[in-house]
């Protein structure tokens, strides 16, 4: 198994907001020379949403899909007091310090069900990943995917492990189905599911999943008034997709039979 490696870069340059996406991510500048989506630990998630994003872009990348080069992103305090726009002034003052970022795809368009093209096993991947980590959020509404030089790429994860909003309810979470795979954008296209649960089961490991939860920085973990340590929550997060796993073949049943 290939072990991931994550970066750290420090944010040199504000460039612009990215609107279109609820929790204001921004396109910046790094001291490394390129360019990167910057997700904001003070968005209205917290660190959560940064959490859920590093897990599920890890886990995309080990079963295949093709997720921008995730980073962690130090922003110093310099940026807010030049800032003239108050609601990005406030997210930048509450995001000091480290944040996650994803390369910036320039050029990169929006996936659309209707004229993008997305293979059968590709999209039949996306499907169990997201059934895997219950992402709410790849809706024809909201893909939350992107073609690049006529490659799909996932973006945005964020809205995904939505059981660890609530750690008092967490250890029922994991043998949860999912019935809103059914809204999923490339549902349709998803003709190998039984292939590509196999491929899941191959590529997702016991150390693969340790591997990338060891990753989530103790900075991303704290929480005022929980008694859960940064250890105990990784420790769920390890527990939760190891049970997902053990269940993928009742999450592609439940795929299939939403086609």
């Amino acid at each position: 198994m290939k072990c991931i490696d994550i970066r750290t870069v420090n944010v040199v340059e504000y460039i612009t907001p990215l609107r279109e996406g609820g929790s204001l991510p921004a396109i910046v500048l790094a001291d490394d020379g390129f360019e990167y989506v910057l997700k904001f630990r003070g968005a209205g998630q917290g660190t959560k949403a940064l959490v859920a994003e590093l897990i599920g872009g890890e886990l995309a990348r080990a079963i295949g899909l093709k997720v921008p080069e995730i980073v962690f992103m130090e922003l110093n305090d310099s940026f807010h007091k030049s800032e003239g726009d108050e609601e990005i002034q406030d997210l930048l003052k509450f995001s000091v310090g480290l944040n996650l970022g994803l390369h910036y795809l320039s050029g990169a368009i929006t996936y659309d069900p209707l004229v993008s093209e997305a293979a059968a096993m590709e999209a039949s991947l996306v499907v169990l990943l997201d059934s895997l980590i219950i992402n709410i959020d790849r809706t024809a509404k909201n893909t939350n995917l992107l073609n690049w030089h006529k490659e799909l790429w996932l973006i945005d994860h964020g809205a995904s492990l939505y059981f660890h909003h609530n750690w008092a309810t967490w250890e029922s979470a994991p043998t949860k189905t999912f019935p809103m795979i059914r809204e999923h954008v490339l549902l349709e296209r998803a003709t190998l599911l039984p292939e590509a649960a196999e491929q899941i089961k191959e590529a997702v490991t016991a150390a693969l999943i340790r591997d990338i939860v060891s990753h989530i920085p103790d900075d991303f973990l704290f929480e005022q008034g929980l008694d859960m340590t940064p250890t105990d929550k990784r420790q769920a997060y390890i527990s939760y997709l190891t049970t997902r796993i053990e269940m993928i073949d009742t999450l592609t049943k439940e795929a299939q039979d939403a086609r």
